[in-house]
Protein backbone atom coordinates (compact mmCIF):
# COMPACT_ATOMS: atom_id res chain seq x y z
CA UNK A 1 0.00 0.00 0.00
CA UNK A 2 1.33 3.21 -0.90
CA UNK A 3 2.75 5.34 1.24
CA UNK A 4 4.72 8.51 2.07
CA UNK A 5 7.95 7.95 4.12
CA UNK A 6 9.43 10.90 4.21
CA UNK A 7 8.99 14.31 3.60
CA UNK A 8 10.82 15.45 0.92
CA UNK A 9 11.83 19.15 0.35
CA UNK A 10 12.08 20.46 -3.34
CA UNK A 11 16.18 20.72 -4.13
CA UNK A 12 18.46 23.73 -2.82
CA UNK A 13 21.68 24.69 -3.32
CA UNK A 14 23.67 22.83 -5.82
CA UNK A 15 20.81 20.20 -5.97
CA UNK A 16 18.55 23.19 -7.13
CA UNK A 17 20.85 24.15 -9.92
CA UNK A 18 21.10 20.77 -11.49
CA UNK A 19 17.66 20.44 -11.11
CA UNK A 20 16.95 23.35 -13.19
CA UNK A 21 19.59 22.92 -15.53
CA UNK A 22 17.70 21.47 -18.24
CA UNK A 23 16.43 25.23 -18.62
CA UNK A 24 19.23 26.24 -19.92
CA UNK A 25 19.10 23.90 -22.92
CA UNK A 26 15.31 25.44 -24.02
CA UNK A 27 16.89 29.34 -23.55
CA UNK A 28 20.26 27.90 -25.75
CA UNK A 29 17.56 26.70 -28.58
CA UNK A 30 18.82 22.95 -27.46
CA UNK A 31 15.32 21.98 -25.86
CA UNK A 32 15.10 19.79 -28.63
CA UNK A 33 18.00 16.95 -27.12
CA UNK A 34 15.67 16.60 -23.83
CA UNK A 35 13.62 14.70 -26.64
CA UNK A 36 9.53 14.69 -26.57
CA UNK A 37 9.74 13.24 -23.11
CA UNK A 38 10.22 16.46 -21.58
CA UNK A 39 8.60 20.05 -21.95
CA UNK A 40 9.40 23.48 -20.73
CA UNK A 41 6.62 25.47 -18.98
CA UNK A 42 6.21 29.26 -18.82
CA UNK A 43 4.03 30.10 -16.27
CA UNK A 44 3.54 33.00 -13.98
CA UNK A 45 4.43 34.10 -10.54
CA UNK A 46 1.53 33.92 -8.24
CA UNK A 47 2.83 36.84 -6.09
CA UNK A 48 5.35 38.26 -8.31
CA UNK A 49 3.19 38.19 -11.40
CA UNK A 50 7.22 37.82 -13.22
CA UNK A 51 7.38 34.44 -16.20
CA UNK A 52 8.76 31.13 -14.73
CA UNK A 53 9.75 27.95 -15.75
CA UNK A 54 10.06 24.05 -15.01
CA UNK A 55 11.36 21.33 -17.69
CA UNK A 56 8.87 18.75 -16.24
CA UNK A 57 8.68 15.13 -17.60
CA UNK A 58 5.33 14.31 -19.61
CA UNK A 59 4.24 11.62 -17.94
CA UNK A 60 1.23 11.34 -20.36
CA UNK A 61 -1.31 12.59 -23.16
CA UNK A 62 -4.42 12.81 -24.26
CA UNK A 63 -4.30 12.04 -28.26
CA UNK A 64 -7.83 13.41 -28.96
CA UNK A 65 -7.27 17.04 -27.45
CA UNK A 66 -3.35 16.90 -27.78
CA UNK A 67 -3.16 17.17 -23.79
CA UNK A 68 0.29 17.38 -22.17
CA UNK A 69 -0.23 15.37 -18.72
CA UNK A 70 2.34 16.62 -15.77
CA UNK A 71 2.91 15.07 -12.25
CA UNK A 72 3.98 17.86 -9.56
CA UNK A 73 6.11 14.87 -8.15
CA UNK A 74 7.02 17.34 -5.17
CA UNK A 75 3.03 17.61 -4.42
CA UNK A 76 0.76 19.89 -4.03
CA UNK A 77 3.26 22.48 -2.54
CA UNK A 78 5.46 23.04 -5.27
CA UNK A 79 5.60 26.43 -6.73
CA UNK A 80 5.18 25.55 -10.50
CA UNK A 81 1.86 23.85 -9.33
CA UNK A 82 0.64 26.67 -7.21
CA UNK A 83 1.47 29.21 -9.65
CA UNK A 84 -0.23 27.29 -12.48
CA UNK A 85 -3.43 26.45 -9.84
CA UNK A 86 -3.50 30.71 -9.72
CA UNK A 87 -2.89 31.46 -13.30
CA UNK A 88 -3.40 28.35 -16.00
CA UNK A 89 -2.65 30.78 -18.74
CA UNK A 90 1.26 28.64 -19.89
CA UNK A 91 3.18 28.13 -22.72
CA UNK A 92 5.11 24.62 -23.36
CA UNK A 93 7.56 23.93 -25.50
CA UNK A 94 8.27 20.42 -26.58
CA UNK A 95 11.73 20.26 -28.67
CA UNK A 96 11.50 23.14 -30.57
CA UNK A 97 7.43 23.64 -30.89
CA UNK A 98 6.05 26.37 -28.43
CA UNK A 99 2.43 26.51 -27.71
CA UNK A 100 0.42 28.99 -25.31
CA UNK A 101 -1.84 26.22 -23.72
CA UNK A 102 -4.23 25.93 -20.62
CA UNK A 103 -3.15 24.48 -17.64
CA UNK A 104 -5.84 22.60 -15.20
CA UNK A 105 -5.27 20.75 -12.11
CA UNK A 106 -6.60 17.04 -12.82
CA UNK A 107 -9.13 15.28 -9.92
CA UNK A 108 -7.50 12.39 -7.27
CA UNK A 109 -9.44 10.10 -9.93
CA UNK A 110 -7.65 11.38 -12.91
CA UNK A 111 -4.45 11.84 -10.94
CA UNK A 112 -4.43 7.77 -10.27
CA UNK A 113 -5.35 6.91 -13.15
CA UNK A 114 -2.52 9.03 -15.25
CA UNK A 115 -0.47 7.84 -12.38
CA UNK A 116 -1.97 4.26 -12.79
CA UNK A 117 -0.64 4.33 -16.98
CA UNK A 118 2.49 6.42 -16.38
CA UNK A 119 4.39 3.65 -14.22
CA UNK A 120 3.95 0.15 -16.42
CA UNK A 121 5.18 2.08 -19.43
CA UNK A 122 8.22 3.93 -17.39
CA UNK A 123 8.72 1.31 -14.78
CA UNK A 124 12.18 2.24 -14.08
CA UNK A 125 11.40 6.05 -13.65
CA UNK A 126 8.69 5.28 -11.73
CA UNK A 127 10.79 3.63 -8.98
CA UNK A 128 12.85 6.55 -9.21
CA UNK A 129 9.97 8.93 -8.86
CA UNK A 130 8.90 7.53 -5.64
CA UNK A 131 12.46 7.00 -3.79
CA UNK A 132 12.73 10.80 -4.56
CA UNK A 133 9.53 11.61 -3.33
CA UNK A 134 9.71 9.56 0.13
CA UNK A 135 6.99 7.81 -0.86
CA UNK A 136 6.95 3.56 -0.65
CA UNK A 137 5.26 1.69 -3.22
CA UNK A 138 4.46 -2.69 -3.88
CA UNK A 139 4.67 -1.51 -7.49
CA UNK A 140 1.31 -3.13 -8.57
CA UNK A 141 -0.42 -0.58 -11.05
CA UNK A 142 -2.77 -0.24 -8.05
CA UNK A 143 -0.58 1.37 -5.39
CA UNK A 144 0.45 3.51 -8.18
CA UNK A 145 -3.03 4.49 -8.57
CA UNK A 146 -3.56 5.13 -4.79
CA UNK A 147 -0.17 7.00 -5.29
CA UNK A 148 -1.64 9.62 -7.86
CA UNK A 149 -5.19 9.70 -5.99
CA UNK A 150 -3.57 10.66 -2.94
CA UNK A 151 -0.04 11.96 -2.78
CA UNK A 152 1.20 13.68 -6.63
CA UNK A 153 -1.32 15.53 -7.72
CA UNK A 154 -1.56 16.07 -12.00
CA UNK A 155 -1.47 18.69 -14.02
CA UNK A 156 -3.51 18.44 -17.67
CA UNK A 157 -2.07 21.14 -19.45
CA UNK A 158 -4.10 21.60 -23.55
CA UNK A 159 -2.48 23.34 -26.16
CA UNK A 160 -4.69 26.51 -27.41
CA UNK A 161 -2.78 27.88 -30.21
CA UNK A 162 0.97 27.95 -31.82
CA UNK A 163 3.33 30.55 -31.33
Amino acid sequence: MARKVRETPSPTGWRRRVARAPILLYRWHLGALLGHRFLLLTHTGRTSGEPRQAVLEITGRDRATGAYHLASAFGPGAQWYRNVRVTPDVTVQVGRHRVAAVARAMGPEESGRAMAGYAPRHPRTARRLMDVCGIETDGTVEDFYRVGRDLIPFVEVTPVRRL
